[in-house]
């Protein structure tokens, strides 16, 4: 029973939790939802709800004042959003993803999801995010479900045929530039990589005084030798004129292939020595045994027996 209702943990079938707050993070149900939404303790994703204003929220394509909107400057707005959010946020952690819902429904409509890659680090960020503000309005950050985001995201919408359009129930994510997802994302990596590797790095450096105070042997002391002596780079061509494959092996040309007539007679040829060596080896054998039988003394000497000699055993 226990692994049935994991098996339909989150899906249709589970009867007591509700599916698409599981994969969505929210449900246009809110508190009359039928089913149970079971806020996380913890979690990498956290969701800053109605955070992201677009200057067309009212109609689409028409600013409040009911004058058209050009797209380009509609992106460049939210690319401005994107870009102020991004660099506030990546102070706490590193940035895995940072999605803006442009959904129109009220439980979705300018919503924010952004997934760091520890939960420590999404537990800072809300710790900073909690009684602030932006742009006048309180921001509303709380821990989110969400850590697949391929299955909150609708396909039909990415294929430009969802016949929803904004009232769908699953995520249509807004997207910002190439040359800009690549410019933020990018710094982000090489700044907290800097910091994991300044963490890091006494306790190699330590590492590595340690072997060169106390390591022993002639291995160690010719590597040190060899780094003060020459600061040349030591590359392949320059340590040998001769070229190696990429195997680390010479290269050899390769052996001539022998015929059929000649692997014949030179099998000939060596049972021919062999029957030759094993003959010579008989005939030692038996002159050596000649040679040992005429070489043994013979005794001559009359023997005489013990009653003869008068002597007798007692």
């Amino acid at each position: 029973m226990a692994e049935h209702l994991a098996s339909i943990f989150g899906t249709e079938k589970d009867r007591v939790n509700c599916p698409f707050y599981f994969k969505i993070g929210a449900c246009r149900h809110g508190d009359r939802c039928s089913r149970l939404h079971t806020k996380p303790s913890t979690s990498p994703t956290l969701l800053l709800s109605n955070m992201y204003q677009r200057p067309d929220m009212i109609t689409p394509g028409v600013d409040p004042q009911g004058q058209p909107l050009d797209p380009k400057k509609i992106q460049s707005h939210f690319e401005d959003f994107y870009e102020d959010l991004f660099q506030e946020l990546s102070k706490y952690g590193d940035i895995q993803s940072l999605n803006i819902c442009d959904n129109l429904a009220d439980h979705m409509v300018g919503n924010v999801y952004v997934q760091f890659r520890e939960e420590d680090q999404a537990q800072a960020a809300l710790q900073n995010l909690v009684g602030r503000s932006y742009e006048g309005r309180p921001i509303i950050a709380d821990f989110s479900p969400v850590t697949d985001f391929r299955e909150a995201t609708c396909r039909q919408y990415e294929e430009n045929v969802c016949n929803r359009g904004g009232y769908c129930n699953f995520m249509h994510l807004k997207k910002i530039s190439r040359e800009l997802r690549q410019q933020l994302f990018r710094k982000s990596g090489r700044r907290h990589g800097r910091s994991r590797s300044r963490s890091h790095s006494p306790r190699h450096g330590s590492g590595r005084r340690d072997e060169g105070r106390h390591g022993s042997g002639r291995r160690g002391d010719h590597r040190h030798h060899d780094r003060g002596r020459s600061g040349r780079s030591r590359s392949p061509r320059r340590r040998s004129g001769r070229s190696r494959s990429p195997g680390g092996r010479r290269n050899r040309s390769p052996p001539v292939r022998e015929n059929s007539a000649e692997r014949r007679a030179k099998i000939e040829q060596w049972n021919r020595e062999k029957e030759e060596a094993d003959k010579g080896a008989k005939t030692d054998d038996v002159s050596h045994n000649h040679e040992h039988n005429d070489e043994q003394p013979v005794d001559n000497s009359p023997r005489l027996s013990e009653q003869e000699n008068g002597n007798t055993n007692f």
